[in-house]
Parts: C-alpha cells; sequence; structure tokens
C-alpha cells in the first residue's frame, strides 16, 4: 500500500520550511517500518523507490513546483532510475533522506537521492529522469524554470550523470525481444 498518511505528514511537518533554490538539498527523516521490509528483515528494495517520494515531494514544495504544476495543470513523471543498495536498513531503523535536482537538459529533470544510517553510511542512491508533462506531452524544463521564476544557467551535467544517459541511450526498446521476430 502506498504511505499515504507518511507523505501526508512529511508534506505537513515541511510546510513552513524555508524555500528552497531549484537545486537546493532538502533533508528529511525516515523509520523503516515492519510494512517496508521484506523477507530478509530489511527494507524491501522495491519499498526504498516508494519511500523516496516522501523525499521528492516535499522537495518539489519547497522549490515551488508543485504550485506551478497544480496552477499549469501539468504533472510529474518518472522516465528512468538507476539505484545502488549498499548498506541494508533493519525494521525500526531511522534513516535520513537527502534528496536534490542535479541538473536538466532539453526534455528530463535529473535528481538524486540518497539513504543514510544514523552512523553516517550511504546505505543506497538512486539517480531518477523526471519529466513534466502537460496535454501536449513533455514540458521543456525550460518552460518549467521558467514558470518557477528561475533564470540561472543549467548546471553542468557530472560526468557520472553524463555516462548513466548515454548507457542509457544503448538499451533497445522494447526490450527482449523474441529472437524469432528479430
Amino acid at each position: 500500500m502506498y504511505p499515504v498518511l507518511r507523505l501526508v505528514w512529511q508534506l505537513y511537518k515541511h510546510r513552513k520550511s524555508p524555500a528552497l533554490p531549484v537545486t537546493g538539498l532538502h533533508v528529511s527523516q525516515h523509520y523503516c517500518l515492519p510494512w517496508d521490509i521484506d523477507l530478509w528483515m530489511e527494507l524491501n528494495n522495491g519499498r526504498t523507490l516508494t519511500l523516496y517520494d516522501l523525499g521528492r515531494i516535499p522537495l518539489a514544495g519547497r522549490v515551488g513546483l508543485i504550485k506551478v504544476l497544480r496552477r499549469k495543470r501539468w504533472g510529474l513523471t518518472i522516465a528512468g532510475a538507476s539505484v545502488r543498495y549498499r548498506r541494508r536498513i533493519r525494521m525500526f531503523e531511522r534513516i535520513e533522506m537527502r534528496s536534490r535536482l542535479v541538473c536538466w537538459d532539453e526534455k528530463f529533470l535529473y535528481l538524486e537521492q540518497s539513504m543514510w544510517t544514523p552512523d553516517g553510511q550511504c546505505a543506497n542512491h538512486i539517480l531518477y529522469r523526471a519529466a513534466v508533462t502537460g496535454k501536449g506531452g513533455i514540458v521543456p524544463p525550460a518552460t518549467v524554470e521558467a514558470e518557477l521564476g528561475h533564470d540561472a544557467a543549467q548546471p553542468p551535467h557530472p560526468d557520472w550523470v553524463r555516462a548513466w544517459i548515454e548507457a542509457d541511450a544503448t538499451r533497445p526498446w522494447p526490450p527482449m525481444q523474441d529472437p524469432a521476430q528479430e
């Protein structure tokens, strides 16, 4: 089940947090609850992706994106992700989540998020490709930035982000074609 109450709590908790610049860092605190775990008594990998919403959506609020999405009747979608899992998160363990927009191009926004254990270890890290969508399809990030009142230059793409974009572009689509159809 989607953690609606936890999301509402995060939005409420951060409703008066200071506004952030477009590439600002949003930090939030969370717990791994019993319904978040898998058979090995640790945070389930799929649930990790869902819990990242608890940081990404309040980030969108703090940079002003949610207001723009509502006003323009736009949506927000995830168009790709790459995750690294490095440390286990156990039931009832407290985690710190860090969320920020890294960069953008003509079509997509690139966000990163990470979860940190109480001893300062990074448990996992994700890079997202996201898009703002409207009736006509994808809304160019430059248009979104203008609606946010942001007029600074695009930050450069870090090498690791650029490498992921290039590698992902080589993946076949649709995937796993039937060899008899090739």
